[in-house]
């Protein structure tokens, strides 16, 4: 298996030298990397070339690096069923830059673009409707690049006085629990509810020894 999407990984690189950096066979899975700018040519190529015949995109995701220059990697999935074979293709982009949309190859990646700017704020140029998919229209930030907090910036909720939906910045509904102990064997200097006989008899609670049947 992995000899065959060697070959077919040869085959592609061979075909788009211009456009594919490189490719990869890990895991019995084959990976491509290709420039930003050349997206639409490759999954072109990918979609319409017999040896290939990608006719099914299966998702779009991102993966951030924040200490990165090209911060973002926005990977693909293709299945092709002709030849019973999928592939992974990823393209590195700054942070800031957009993507030319796939969408007139795939005309099903709609969603999957749209989720991509939603969750990590990489917008796709030529995309009929570039605009938030999973979060609302008012929400501040990208919730799965790896430097949002895990509070969030705003939240949503439904004030009874004003009889509408309102946003608010974050409030926590409690503060943190504080231990006063430095070590979780240590135990606190307090009886928590229902452990009071944690500390009598040795720590048996019941009086009988250890090791002794009923």
């Amino acid at each position: 298996m992995d000899e065959a999407l060697d070959t077919l990984g040869r085959t592609i690189a061979d075909a788009l030298s211009a456009s594919v950096k490189g490719y990869t066979v890990a895991h019995h899975e084959l990976t491509l990397d290709a420039h930003a700018g050349d997206i639409v040519a490759v999954m072109r190529f990918l979609r319409d070339d017999p040896r290939c015949q990608f006719w099914n995109i299966v998702d779009v995701t991102a993966i951030d690096w924040p200490g990165r220059e090209q911060r973002f990697d926005v990977v693909y999935h293709l299945l092709s069923p002709k030849h019973n074979v999928r592939i992974r293709l990823k393209i590195a982009v700054e942070e800031g830059a957009s993507v030319d949309s796939v969408i007139g190859v795939f005309p099903g990646v709609d969603w999957f673009e749209r989720e991509v700017f939603d969750l990590y704020g990489v917008p796709f140029t030529g995309h009929p409707d570039m605009r938030r998919l999973l979060t609302d229209y008012g929400f501040d930030g990208h919730p799965l690049r790896k430097d949002f907090p895990l509070s969030g910036f705003v939240e949503v909720r439904y004030d009874d006085e004003l009889k509408r939906v309102v946003y608010a910045p974050v409030q926590l509904a409690q503060e943190f629990r504080n231990f006063d102990f430095l070590s979780p064997w240590e135990g606190t200097e307090y009886v928590l509810p229902g452990d009071e006989k944690a500390g009598k008899s040795g720590g048996q609670a019941s009086g009988k020894e250890p090791g002794k049947g009923s």
